[in-house]
């Protein structure tokens, strides 16, 4: 009987260093689709780590999407609407009833809009934020002026007023984001964080766009996902 209790605490002591594995995928049962949002200035292809850790977790391929967008237009009623059709495309093709949004820096702004004013409430069930500025960030002044996505994602912005007035996390779908001290790009990194979300800060102090391809995020991210 004690040589199992050891067993059983070294395994106890192994999976907290290590940092505990989500759950499991439930046998015969297909997770909600996952739509992924990239940044400004990005594409899909930024995905291709987490995408790659998310199959060999159990996820099927059909059940993993990536919406491609230009960053040059307006992060509210514009890319919000494309993102609706783009997501009930998913929704048709799958089956599904549901999606879960992984979006990473700019890629939060329509992702949220889309869930808060666009109709998305009753259709996603996560929606995960990588180093949004969902509070804005200070280094998006420097393009401000003829780039429509820094002007959306400076503090104070039209879109983030908006968005960020009332419940910054409406309804039934759960919240998380993550940020990095060593982000760089997102000023302060408390502009991540929102109100009523579970709200992560990366180990290993990850840059900006380390946070895509770090390996305990992305088991975060899978673990997040699957909390009914």
């Amino acid at each position: 009987m004690r040589r199992l209790l050891i067993a059983a605490l070294s395994l106890v002591l192994s999976a907290v260093a290590l940092g505990a594995a989500p759950p499991a995928l439930a046998a015969g049962t297909p997770p909600d689709p996952v739509v992924f949002v990239h940044g400004a200035n990005a594409d899909p292809g930024v995905w291709g780590e987490m995408r790659a850790d998310f199959v060999r977790a159990g996820y099927p391929e059909d059940r993993l999407a990536a919406w491609s967008y230009d960053t040059r237009q307006s992060t509210n009623e514009v890319l919000s609407g494309r993102l609706a059709s783009y997501v009930d495309a998913v929704l048709a093709r799958t089956g599904a009833s549901r999606v879960d949004i992984v979006a990473h820096s700019l890629g939060s702004l329509p992702s949220r809009w889309y869930v808060k004013f666009g109709g998305g409430a009753d259709k996603v069930g996560h929606w995960a934020s990588l180093a949004g500025p969902n509070h804005g960030t200070t280094t998006a002044w420097a393009c401000a002026l003829w780039n429509q996505a820094c002007k959306d994602m400076t503090p104070g912005s039209y879109v983030l007023t908006r968005l960020n007035s009332g419940d910054e996390t409406p309804g039934a779908t759960r919240y998380g984001t993550w940020s990095s001290p060593c982000d760089g790009v997102i000023v302060p990194v408390s502009s991540t964080e929102l109100d009523g979300a579970v709200n992560t800060r990366a180990e290993g102090c990850p840059t900006h766009n380390g946070l895509l391809t770090d390996d305990t995020v992305s088991r975060q991210v899978r673990a997040f996902l699957t909390r009914p």
